[in-house]
């Protein structure tokens, strides 16, 4: 295997196949894939372990197999750190690029357009069911918007502005921000 040419197209097909295990990784991170996908990983390992130990009498070429086998570790340690917090219950997924990449999808008809107050509400509410606390009734949401509606003008001024869930300390909060 001292052929430049067999080691470099050796090369190529190795980081296409851990591209590819990254990408199976994340399917299966994101709940896409039911499986881990153990054997790929350890084929590639395999094959990692036997290039490593040839020689190869070229630097840029042993370079170039030196990165792809530190990337390799990099995601193996990156994905045993997920695996332990997925077996240990703490591991979110994140559903969320999901969601945004079947919102895409679909057509604008499909979905008619939603006041902002309601499309908060729904927001906030998946925020309370997610964090396992009651969730508020809308007509409370409305009237705190209502009751900051001057606050808020004040605040930012006449600027438009936009209004974001987010989680601090276990608790979802509405976080107003002015539009750019």
């Amino acid at each position: 295997m001292t052929n430049r040419n067999q080691i470099a197209t050796k090369l190529d097909q190795l980081e296409q196949d851990i591209k590819s295990l990254e990408i199976a990784y994340e399917q299966y991170f994101m709940g896409i894939e039911k499986r881990e996908p153990q054997r790929e990983r350890q084929r590639i390992s395999l094959q990692l372990r036997r290039l490593v130990t040839h020689y190869i009498p070229q630097v840029d070429l042993r370079f170039r197999l030196q990165s792809i086998s530190s990337r390799f570790h990099s995601y193996a340690g990156h994905w045993d750190r997920i695996l332990r917090l997925i077996d240990e219950g703490r591991y979110e997924r994140h559903t969320s690029r999901i969601e945004r990449t079947r919102g895409a999808s679909a057509s604008p008809q499909a979905k008619p357009a939603q006041d902002p107050i309601e499309d908060l509400y729904e927001k906030l509410a998946d925020a309370h069911r997610t964090c396992g606390l009651k969730v508020p009734l809308k007509e409370q949401v409305a009237k705190l918007l209502a009751r900051q509606k001057e606050v808020i003008r004040e605040k930012f001024g006449g600027r438009a502005v936009d209004f974001h869930v987010v989680t601090e300390n276990g608790k979802p909060k509405i976080k107003v921000r002015a539009k750019s």
